[in-house]
This record gives C-alpha cells, sequence and structure tokens, in this order.
C-alpha cells in the first residue's frame, strides 16, 4: 500500500531544507577575540623559542612521546577514516551536488584548478622528499617488513613513499575543503573553518566561543604547518648553497636569513591577492618542475625509472592493508621510533595543513560537483606524485643500485652506517643532480633551477596559508586586510625559525624538531577533523537536491503501490502527460505562496485540477483530495 505520510514528510522537508540560510548577519573587521588568542600564542611560543630554544626542544620532545605513546593510534585509524569517508561521499548520491548554485560553472579553467591546488597542497615536500624517501626506505626498509638494497625493497620503497604522499593526505584535504566550498558556495555561510560545524551544534555555538576555539584551533594548525614546511624550504636551500659551492657551511644564522628572504617573498605574493599572485607562481611553477623532472628523467637510469613505476603502484596496492593498520604495538622500539619519524609525521604533518589547504582548494573550487571535486582532489595530485617520486627516487634507487652491482662506493649516493643510511635530506637531490649523465654546466642550471622550484613553491603554498589566517582572523572574510596577511605571514618565519633553532646546529637535529612540534600541535585538530565528517555528512543529507531524488523515488514507488491495489493486480502501464510551459526559477520563500513554487503550484510540480489528455486528473481519480501518491495516470 502507499503510503502519503512519507511524501507529504519529504515534501515538508524539502521546504525546510531550499530555505536554509544563515540567519545570524556576517560580520566583519577584525575578531579580536580570535586573533588576540592564536596571535598571543604565536607570540608567546616565539619569544620561548629565541630565549630557550633548548628549553623548548626538550618539552617537544618530551611532549613527543607522550603523543606517540597514547595517541599514535588515533593518527593512523583517522587517516583511514578520511581517505573511506571522502570516497564514499564522492561515489554516493551526494556526488552530483554542485559546489555552488545548481547553474554554476567552474570560477577557474581546469588546468589552473590544478596547477594551483597541487602548488599549494605538497610542492615543496616533494622537492625535499622526492629523492631522499625512497633512497631511504630502499636502504633501510620499514621494520619487520624486507631486507635492504634487495629487488623486493624497491617495491616496498616505493608503495611505502606512496602511502605517505598520494591518496590519504589529499582526502584529508578534501574533507576540508569540501565542507568549506559546500557551506560557501551552496548554503551561503562564511568562509570559517567554525561554520562547517553549523549541522551539529548550531549557529549560536559557532557564532560563539565554541566556534572561536575552533578557529583558533584552525590558526595555529595552519602557523605550525606552514612554518615547518619554510623550515624545510630553508634547510634544502642551505644545502643547495654548499653543493653548488657557493658556501662550505651553512649554519642556523644562514638559515634564519633564508627564512627572512622567504618570508618577505611570500608575504609579498600573498598581498598581491590570489589571482594575480598564487595564480602565477603556480603555473610557472608548474613548467620548471616538469621542465625538471624531464631532465631527470632522460639523463638518469630512463628504462629503470619506467620499470619503477608499475611496480610502485602494485606494491602499494597490496601492501595498502598492511600500512594502514601499522602501528607501534606491531613491533618493538625500532618500529615505534620509525612511526614516529615518518607515518605519524606525515599524517599530522597534512592534518596541520588541512585547514589553508583545504580552504584555499574550496576558494579556487566553486562550481563544481561534489565527483569532479573529490576526483580532481584525490586523483590528479596523486597521479602526479606517483610520476614524481618514480622519476626522481626511482631514478636515485637505479643510480644506487648500479654503483652497488660494481662496487663503486665512490658513485653510490649514500652509505650504511650503523645500521641506518647516512642520507642528508639536505643535499640528496643536489647529490643525485651531480650523478646524471649530463654535462657539467646542465647539472649546474639543474641546481640553480632546484633551488628556484623550492623557493617558488614554498611561496605558493606559505602565501596561500597566510591569506587563510587573516580570514579566519577576520570573521572569514574572502580579502583580508593586508596587515592581516603582513602580520601571520612574519608569524610563519618566526615560528619556523625558533622550530629549527629547537632542534639544533646539526641539519638532522633541527630537522627532528621541526617534526616533534608540527605532530604535537597537529593532536587537536585530529579530534575536529572527526567531528567535521559527521557535520558534513548531516549537510549533505539534507541537501535540496539530495531530498528531490528521495522524494522522486518515493513518488514512483507510491505510484506502483497504488495502481497494484486500484488494478486488482492486472497488468498496467504508466503514462506521461505534456509537461507544462516552463516558468521562471524562483528562488526559496520567493513564491506568492511563501513555499518556493509558483502561485498555484504544488510541491509535488502539479497544479491543481490538472487533467491528462484522456480527460483524467493526474491521479486518476477526482480533482481534490488527491495524494502525491495518485500523481501518476496509471492504464490496465
Amino acid at each position: 500500500m502507499s503510503n502519503p505520510e512519507t511524501t507529504r514528510s519529504l515534501i515538508e522537508t524539502l521546504k525546510k531544507s531550499t530555505a536554509r540560510r544563515p540567519r545570524t548577519p556576517r560580520s566583519h573587521g577584525t575578531d579580536w577575540i580570535v586573533f588576540g588568542v592564536a596571535a598571543a600564542a604565536a607570540v608567546a611560543f616565539v619569544v620561548w623559542g629565541f630565549v630557550s630554544p633548548d628549553g623548548l626542544g626538550a618539552v617537544a620532545t618530551s611532549a613527543l612521546d607522550g603523543t606517540i605513546t597514547n595517541f599514535g593510534w588515533l593518527f593512523v585509524i583517522a587517516a583511514t577514516v578520511f581517505t573511506i569517508f571522502v570516497i564514499v561521499v564522492a561515489a554516493s548520491r551526494f556526488g552530483r551536488i554542485p559546489l555552488g548554485k545548481d547553474d554554476e560553472s567552474p570560477q577557474f579553467r581546469t588546468s589552473s584548478w590544478i596547477a594551483m591546488m597541487f602548488a599549494t597542497g605538497m610542492g615543496i615536500g616533494l622537492i625535499f622528499y622526492g629523492v631522499g624517501e625512497p633512497l631511504y626506505f630502499y636502504m633501510s626498509p620499514p621494520p619487520g617488513t624486507v631486507d635492504g638494497q634487495t629487488p623486493e625493497a624497491i617495491a616496498t620503497a616505493m608503495g611505502t613513499t606512496l602511502f605517505h604522499w598520494t591518496l590519504y593526505p589529499w582526502a584529508m584535504y578534501a574533507i576540508v575543503g569540501l565542507g568549506m566550498a559546500y557551506g560557501t558556495y551552496r548554503l551561503g555561510r562564511t568562509q570559517l573553518f567554525s561554520s562547517m560545524f553549523t549541522s551539529l551544534f548550531g549557529e549560536r555555538v559557532v557564532n560563539g566561543w565554541g566556534g572561536r576555539v575552533i578557529n583558533v584551533l584552525a590558526i595555529l594548525a595552519t602557523l605550525f604547518g606552514s612554518a615547518c614546511s619554510l623550515g624545510l624550504g630553508a634547510l634544502q636551500i642551505g644545502g643547495g648553497l654548499q653543493e653548488t659551492g657557493v658556501m662550505e657551511t651553512v649554519g642556523t644564522s644562514v638559515l634564519v636569513v633564508i627564512i627572512a628572504v622567504l618570508t618577505a617573498l611570500f608575504v609579498i605574493s600573498a598581498a598581491s591577492g590570489i589571482e594575480r599572485g598564487i595564480q602565477w607562481l603556480s603555473n610557472i611553477n608548474m613548467v620548471l618542475a616538469l621542465l625538471l623532472a624531464l631532465i631527470v628523467f632522460v639523463g638518469g637510469p630512463t628504462l629503470f625509472i619506467l620499470n619503477v613505476l608499475p611496480d610502485a603502484i602494485g606494491a602499494f596496492i597490496g601492501d595498502l592493508p598492511q600500512m594502514a593498520s601499522r602501528t607501534a604495538a606491531a613491533g618493538d622500539e625500532s618500529l615505534a621510533a620509525w612511526m614516529s619519524s615518518w607515518t605519524i609525521f606525515y599524517w599530522a604533518w597534512w592534518i596541520s595543513w588541512t585547514p589553508f589547504v583545504g580552504l584555499f582548494i574550496a576558494r579556487i573550487s566553486r562550481g563544481r560537483t561534489i565527483r569532479q571535486f573529490v576526483t580532481g582532489v584525490l586523483l590528479v595530485p596523486s597521479v602526479v606524485s606517483t610520476i614524481w617520486f618514480a622519476i626522481f627516487g626511482g631514478g636515485a634507487i637505479g643510480i644506487q643500485e648500479r654503483a652497488q652491482e660494481q662496487g663503486d662506493r665512490g658513485a653510490a649516493l649514500a652509505q650504511v652506517v650503523e645500521g641506518a643510511p647516512d642520507i642528508n635530506f639536505d643535499t640528496i637531490l643536489f647529490t643525485t643532480l651531480g650523478a646524471l649523465s649530463v654535462p657539467s654546466w646542465v647539472t649546474v642550471v639543474l641546481m640553480v633551477l632546484a633551488v628556484v622550484l623550492i623557493a617558488i613553491f614554498f611561496v605558493t603554498g606559505a602565501d596561500s596559508a597566510s591569506i587563510v589566517m587573516g580570514g579566519l582572523s577576520e570573521h572569514g572574510a574572502a580579502e583580508p586586510s593586508k596587515k592581516a596577511v603582513v602580520f601571520w605571514g612574519t608569524a610563519t618565519g618566526a615560528v619556523a625559525a625558533v622550530m629549527l633553532l629547537a632542534g639544533g646546529d646539526d641539519p638532522a637535529a633541527a630537522l627532528n624538531g621541526l617534526k616533534n612540534i608540527t605532530i604535537v600541535s597537529a593532536l587537536p585538530f585530529v579530534v575536529v577533523m572527526l567531528v567535521l565528517c559527521v557535520a558534513l555528512w548531516r549537510d549533505l543529507a539534507r541537501d535540496p537536491m539530495v531530498i528531490q531524488g528521495q522524494l522522486a523515488r518515493q513518488v514512483l514507488v507510491e505510484s506502483v503501490a497504488s495502481a497494484v491495489d486500484r488494478h486488482d493486480g492486472e497488468p498496467f502501464e504508466l503514462r506521461t502527460v505534456p509537461a507544462p510551459d516552463p516558468e521562471p526559477v524562483s528562488e526559496p520563500g520567493d513564491g506568492p505562496d511563501g513555499d518556493g513554487v509558483p502561485g498555484g503550484a504544488t510541491p509535488n510540480g502539479t497544479t491543481p485540477n490538472s487533467t491528462t489528455p484522456d480527460g483524467t486528473t493526474p491521479d486518476g481519480a477526482s480533482p481534490g483530495g488527491a495524494t502525491a501518491a495518485d500523481g501518476v495516470d496509471t492504464k490496465a
């Protein structure tokens, strides 16, 4: 039997959904509470670091031990939950929902969209770890897997690297970007991180102290995540200065100068605006990165690289269950140390990047459907990252393997010393470039190109971060004031300098200092991200397009059930009627009856007393008193 009450309920839900708009008027200018608390925390951290860097380093190490011991499992589980969640959303009925109005076109060309998204999301990390990570895992695989420097180690090295750099990080970015783009462009909310939680806590909470706490956490996570990237960029540029012979040694003071120069560059870029600054730099950097990769591919062990590519993909797919479930409890202290240095560090780093990368890709993704958005955000950067690591990491492994087979220690890129590779991540890229089969002048050009690439990659990421932090501290302003952008850009540089100082003068120790502080600062945001998944699902489930689909299916089911009863089990057919002339689409609440549909129409799209060509009303009965379940003409 039909159930007209279900249809009426869906119609009422649809009315409420189409009228879902923020009721609280938007505020403008600086939110002095959010800005004051976040700025005070940043300044206090900087002062502490300059006054007592050793003390800050000791506290960070202690906090790291507690985080890994007590919450390492949370990072591991959360990363998998985020990936599964965003894939399910895209593949479900939510995938058709546009991130904007129903007829809105994408704001940016697909090529520019991909370039900006990729350069912002992990450009500098690919440069820093593109050679060193696969080579390190080849020489020293994760504990409990395979022996190092063997054919099996190649697959494990590449599969583990792809695990850290492809689907998982971009799934984290996609959740925040999806929530922000949907709330801002579909529902008309502010571009505040807290606004994404409206469906769970209501406008009163997200516009009050609860929302301010979330926004402060988002600013601080962004601050430390982008500062970590700036520190990595400074370390590698310093390594490039050493390898090219510009400087014999690069100490902490030189790194601080490099940070100051990079900070000034990205503040200028950020102040110029998203379209003039970030888009221009992103497009240039994609060309430079393609040129560098092409030369390395041709000048390196080309055939070995081509063989590594499918092997890497197969290893990633085959080892994914083991890698995704690996925790410190599965091994001894060596596994715990490995997890904190690699997998958990990466998950914390990506989570700390989610506020600004997610908000940024939301700003450039207006007009795309959820399925297009998730597909682009997950697959395109993952494919590019896979090719990048195959060329640079695979090329380095090929050079190392060839040196091993020939017994030429001088041609090897690294050696195993006391059970661990002596890889210097600051310089290994330049060492690999020097080992290519190209003329010496080409090597120098490549090294200079790599330094420029690192600098621009950082600028494109960090200026996005300063714009997002400025917007979060100014009630979600799409174009924050230049003073806010300059302040947060300067604060990012200062925090990066302090993080390096906390690690010590040795580059390896400085890198560990960056990692330790990043992991600890990202812990609260893991919980925020998990709650965001629930809030986003609730929002999407109430979207008008979703409810319209449910209503259409319900009407069809009820019509069939009614026809079965009416025709007493005899075969019947459903007939269509001519559609009325199209009328202008009205906004919710614009109809004469205030119900968001043209005057005189019912929410199911029929008009009272309308008839079919055979003279009956659309429900096949008499006018008046019909239910939506009877809204189809049936004939036995």
